[in-house]
């Protein structure tokens, strides 16, 4: 159930695949989009509740890091890990004709093409976390470990240490 009331393209494709997840919604403010925030209004941990970053490598192309709300992505540790030199978020108008998701509802799951993705190591901490569900204002809680299994994705450290 998404904050419109019907299933998403990110949680037909985890029934699809067979795993459990949990979801939550909850209204959110255009100008005061952040996954801080989102886990504020949900009542969670924003170390449980991850955002989703879409990059473009230099010569690797698109990809997508899934990161603790409350980190910063470290762009060198991302070029290493997709074996590129050099990576760059892509500008936020991009992001919707690249993955069919909206700045603050992108999900890692059912973008338009399946791109290279990798999750932030620390979500193996946890039992459940939370990523956004393709809508705004609406998550997915989920094993780690069957999402990455679901994305084809590993677990590598993608933050910036403070």
């Amino acid at each position: 159930m998404s904050a419109q009331g019907g299933k998403t393209n990110a949680m037909r494709l985890l029934d699809a695949a067979g795993v459990p997840y949990r979801y939550s919604s909850c209204e959110v403010d255009k100008n005061n989009l952040s996954g801080v925030r989102v886990a504020e209004l949900l009542g969670l941990s924003p170390d449980v509740v991850f955002k989703t970053l879409v990059l473009q490598g230099e010569r690797t192309g698109h990809l997508v890091c899934v990161i603790p709300s409350n980190c910063e992505l470290d762009l060198k540790k991302a070029a290493k890990v997709a074996g590129d030199k050099k990576v760059e978020m892509i500008p936020q108008k991009q992001l919707l004709p690249t993955t069919g998701y909206i700045h603050g509802g992108c999900s890692p799951l059912g973008m338009k093409k399946k791109f290279p993705t990798y999750i932030d190591e620390t979500a193996q901490l946890y039992d459940e976390i939370s990523v956004s569900a393709g809508v705004l204002g609406c998550q997915i809680i989920v094993d780690p470990v069957a999402l990455a299994r679901v994305l084809d994705a590993g677990f590598h450290d993608l933050t910036a240490v403070d």
